[in-house]
């Protein structure tokens, strides 16, 4: 991954003056207003390479003006031979006429204009293509450029004006305060107890509970206010499952007895956490040929069958059961039965036949895969038939995330796209190939979508650091959205590279979200969000992965109810060797890697217990991956229970005894340095782990034990 050169370089002085003048009034701040060129200030412009029949004068610096030459041949001077030309010249006689006029900067500034004849003359002239097939020379409205993996180039723009008023949603949500109130998100705990005139804590729910004292009814209730009570809580991690390359994804199944892990180098993991506290290693399965990662997995709604994507047509259908050894099976979604709607030929990822798969989900009765693609489109595969029978092509960018609408049924989809919208869709009524509805509020892409399975609710994350819930009653028709300017709001934020700034949002006046969520960062990868499961948390509370660390939930009014700080769980978990890690991202070159740095991508509320699993970008320069287990302990820093806490693994769960005795010297150590600590590791002054045997590159399954074995 290279960065991409800059496009300047190489070239002479007198181009960039040039364009210094052409974008003046566009690329700089609106507080200047004019440009006076000073004595100092010179608009020489030698140098320039003659490619053209047109010579360029170098002008002259005078206080009044600045002289524009204008030399041209008489008729006369057409018969003249070279010879005699080159004589006239040498000897100073004038062959041509000669007309010189002063004009002012201004005067020079509006020749350059935008609409001015001799701008887009020069433009023409001089406009040289990048590496990438960028324009050198941007004109005005070039604001949003296509950034490839290895490199970027930051962008230039004035500032919008701020519309007046509050642009960003209250908090509490009132929306959100009646959504608590109603029961469909968790209940409300309105009884007091008479004595102490107050609400039970958790210790007396409990007691109550184990009494059974009380009448069924309130029974269910009391069990349903426990389970809403225990979020997990805990910085300090249960375990942490470490991998050689960088973690994309981690859920657990519907029923919370499987969990999957996806990573960079094409391997997903299958554990068996039918007891969430004591998990035990499946079997692993891979990708063949995949391109760059694998960008998302689904389980079967049985949980015998496991689909995962790469950015390619092709998608893996492998079994679950861990004495099934049969090789996995290959699903072509470029198969498209006719009548499907595939209009036209399409191209995916770096211009190679078929498209990208960004992400995947089986329906509700395990009989066909939803997948968003690069190519703009939503494709629906029929397992039976071996065929996408269904070809959505309504998007206008990258569909990078899509879901169905309800568990019992398989008519509504859901599909988030870069065109900053999410769009609803009616299998029973697509005859004219466009969505049921569209829900508008995002102003820059979507990065993922999760339905609460009730065909009502769905949830989505932005790049504009945004989190909303939808309602499908308040979703616009597709006439109405066809009215609606999305580019006038958005910024084309490019996420991989730089921080967002809020000065640049402008809210939609269309939005029709019924909350906005806001707190956590999205940023360098496609962050996932979810609904807390009904079983352990009472459905409750949303929660979102995020760029600095961290796992966000909140409340559904918008206010945050717990933050799980991952960098601290897991920081220095690891020792330092540079022989292991997959260096693929964006951060490892320079001095990155000599921090510790965490990206949590995904994140996994599970069914049964108050347990979370945080699957993050993680390590030194976060080249690396893991996946750690957080539960709800009362605010215990740590427990009597074995093994301890923050304990390491590798990704077949073998315990890791280096890596436990690594840590704790690092962290000790780290507590005598001074709180700058961080600071000094990324001078080169800090930390030095031990020696130990480094592993093949991505090859993190091997066995070993509590030494130096492979991963």
């Amino acid at each position: 991954m290279s960065t991409s050169p800059d496009p300047r370089e190489g070239l002479s002085p007198s181009p960039a003056n040039i364009l210094d003048i052409f974008t003046g009034d566009e690329d700089e701040d609106d507080d200047v207003d004019s440009y006076h060129p000073t004595e100092e200030q010179s608009t020489d412009a030698s140098g320039l390479e003659d490619d053209s029949d047109a010579d360029f004068a170098d002008a002259q610096e005078t206080l009044n003006g600045i002289e524009i030459v204008f030399e041209g041949e008489d008729d006369e001077g057409e018969d003249e031979d070279e010879d005699n030309e080159t004589e006239t010249e040498e000897n100073g006689a004038a062959t041509g006429t000669r007309t010189t006029t002063q004009v002012t900067a201004n005067d020079i500034r509006g020749l350059l204009s935008a609409s001015a004849p001799l701008r887009q003359l020069i433009l023409s002239r001089y406009r040289l293509l990048g590496p990438n097939g960028r324009d050198l020379f941007a004109d005005d409205d070039d604001d949003d450029e296509d950034y490839g993996y290895g490199g970027h180039t930051r962008r230039r723009r004035g500032q919008r004006p701020k519309p007046k008023g509050e642009r960003f949603p209250k908090v509490p949500s009132e929306a959100g305060k009646a959504l608590m109130n109603s029961g469909i998100y968790g209940h409300r705990d309105t009884h007091l107890d008479i004595r102490r005139k107050r609400r039970r804590n958790v210790s007396e729910r409990l007691l109550w509970r184990r009494l059974g004292l009380e009448p069924r009814s309130s029974m269910r209730r009391q069990n349903a206010l426990i389970a809403q009570d225990h979020v997990p809580d805990s910085t300090t991690a249960d375990k942490i499952i470490h991998y050689d390359s960088r973690a994309y994804s981690g859920q657990f199944s519907d029923d919370g007895n499987f969990f999957f892990s996806c990573t960079q180098n094409f391997k997903v993991r299958m554990y068996d956490t039918s007891n969430p506290y004591e998990w035990k290693y499946y079997k692993t399965v891979d990708y063949p040929f995949g391109q760059w990662t694998i960008t998302d997995a689904t389980l079967s709604p049985d949980n015998k069958y496991l689909a995962y994507s790469s950015i390619r047509h092709t998608v893996c259908l492998a079994p679950t059961d861990p004495t099934d050894h049969s090789e996995h099976t290959l699903l072509d979604f470029t198969n498209f039965a006719p009548g499907s709607g595939m209009g036209r030929q399409t191209y995916g990822y770096m211009g190679r036949h078929g498209f990208g798969i960004w992400s995947l989900r089986f329906s509700g009765d395990g009989r066909e895969i939803v997948a968003g693609t690069s190519d703009h489109s939503v494709v629906v595969y029929d397992l039976e038939r071996r065929q996408s029978t269904v070809r959505l092509s309504n998007h206008e960018d990258d569909v990078n995330a899509v879901c169905f609408g309800d568990k019992l049924s398989p008519h509504i989809l859901y599909s988030g796209s870069d065109d900053q919208t999410l769009r609803v869709w009616d299998r029973r009524s697509m005859a004219d190939g466009r969505p049921a509805g569209i829900f508008v509020g995002h102003t820059e892409g979507l990065t993922y979508v999760d339905s609460k399975g009730d065909g009502r609710y769905v949830l989505s994350n932005g790049k504009e650091q945004m989190m909303k819930l939808w309602d499908l009653r308040k979703m616009i028709s597709p006439n109405e959205f066809s009215r609606i300017d999305m580019h006038s709001y958005t910024t084309n934020f490019d996420y991989r590279f730089s921080a967002y700034d809020e000065d640049d949002y402008v809210p939609n006046p269309k939005d029709c979200s019924v909350v906005t969520f806001r707190g956590h960062s999205v940023l360098k990868t496609l962050i996932r969000c979810h609904f807390s499961p009904p079983g352990s948390s009472n459905s409750r509370y949303v929660y979102s992965g995020s760029e600095d660390g961290k796992v966000y939930i909140w409340n559904m009014d918008g206010t945050l109810k717990q933050k799980i700080d991952v960098y601290e769980a897991t920081k220095l978990t690891r020792p330092r060797h540079d022989g292991n890690e997959m260096a693929y991202g964006y951060e490892m070159h320079g001095h990155h890697n000599s921090v510790w740095k965490t990206c949590v991508r995904d994140a996994s509320w599970s069914p049964t217990a108050p347990v979370l699993a945080a699957t993050s970008w993680n390590g030194w320069g976060m080249a690396t991956g893991t996946v750690s287990l957080h539960s709800w302990n009362d605010g215990a820093e740590d427990d009597e229970a074995l093994p301890a806490m923050s304990s390491n693994y590798n990704a077949r769960l073998d315990a890791r005894e280096d890596f436990n005795s690594a840590m704790r010297r690092a962290r000790n150590r780290d507590e005598r340095n001074s709180p700058t600590s961080t600071r000094s590791r990324a001078e080169g002054r800090g930390l030095r782990s031990s020696v130990v045997r480094p592993a093949r590159l991505g090859d993190d399954d091997g066995g070993g034990g509590g030494g130096g074995g492979a991963w």
